[in-house]
This record gives structure tokens, C-alpha cells and sequence, in this order.
């Protein structure tokens, strides 16, 4: 006869052996951390993020700005909503009828600096509280650990 798996210590069991509840327990506090001081900014982490993409990548397809985010294009669109409302993003025109193409705005780049200062701000507090030692440890795993992991394994 087989235990009752949805035991009380069998599930606290699990719990401790998840690695997708301690990754998403990690998350939830650098993000807050993060988005602490971006919110001084005017910003979200996610439009942060988003701004920083578009000042790297330049003018780029939709398609090919959610694959460097690691995002699909539907969370792209989703995230890009607000930014262009804002002002600080726009999808233009590209080659041709059919492709479009998505920018920084002037006034975007003005928030980029603005949350950039923040950012910093958060990333230095963050390696304060660590020491730069485990947060290159930490950046390591995290890259071979991506490096390991097919991408969208849906």
C-alpha cells in the first residue's frame, strides 16, 4: 500500500525540493528589492528592463526584441502597451508595409536615465547586502544554468 503523498510533511517535502519554489521565493524579493527603487523612477522593473533593451538593440522587430528579453511576444506586447503610452517607446514603420519596428523615444531615453540611477542605486544596495563574491556566483550559475536549459519549454 502507497503512502498518502498530500501528507502534510510528504508536501513540506516537496516544497524543500522544488527548485521552482525557491527560484520563484528568490524572485519575488529581487524584484521587490529592485522595484522599490525603481518606483522612485516612475517605473516598473519590467518597463525598466524593457527601456534598457530597446537603448542596446536599437530599432528592432518585435519578434527579435522578445526573443533578446527572453519573453513571448505576447508578454511584449502586454509590456510595451504602457511604455508607448507614456510616450517613451513607439513601433514605427520598417522595410516595408508589413514589418514594424519598435524605438526608443527621446523622452524615453530621459527615463532610462532617470530609472538607470535607481537601478544602480538598487544593484549596489543588493551587492552591499551579498558582497560582490556571491553575486558573481550567483550571475555565474545563473548564466551556465541558462546555458543548460532549453529555452521555451512550454
Amino acid at each position: 500500500m502507497n503512502a498518502d503523498p498530500l501528507t502534510p510533511a510528504a508536501v513540506s517535502a516537496a516544497l524543500q525540493a522544488c527548485s521552482h519554489d525557491r527560484m520563484r521565493r528568490l524572485m519575488r524579493r529581487l524584484a521587490s528589492h529592485f522595484d522599490a527603487r525603481l518606483r522612485e523612477a516612475g517605473l516598473k522593473t519590467t518597463q525598466f528592463s524593457l527601456l534598457a533593451y530597446l537603448a542596446a538593440q536599437g530599432p528592432i522587430r518585435p519578434a527579435d526584441l522578445a526573443h533578446a528579453m527572453g519573453i513571448d511576444a505576447s508578454t511584449l506586447t502586454r509590456n510595451l502597451k504602457p511604455v508607448a503610452q507614456a510616450g517613451w517607446a513607439e513601433v514605427v514603420a520598417g522595410r516595408d508595409a508589413r514589418s514594424r519596428l519598435v524605438r526608443l523615444t527621446p523622452a524615453g531615453r530621459v527615463k532610462l536615465a532617470e530609472g538607470g540611477a535607481r537601478w544602480r542605486e538598487a544593484q549596489s544596495s543588493l551587492t552591499e547586502q551579498l558582497g560582490a563574491e556571491r553575486i558573481a556566483a550567483m550571475h555565474g550559475w545563473i548564466d551556465e544554468t541558462l546555458a543548460l536549459l532549453p529555452a521555451g519549454e512550454d
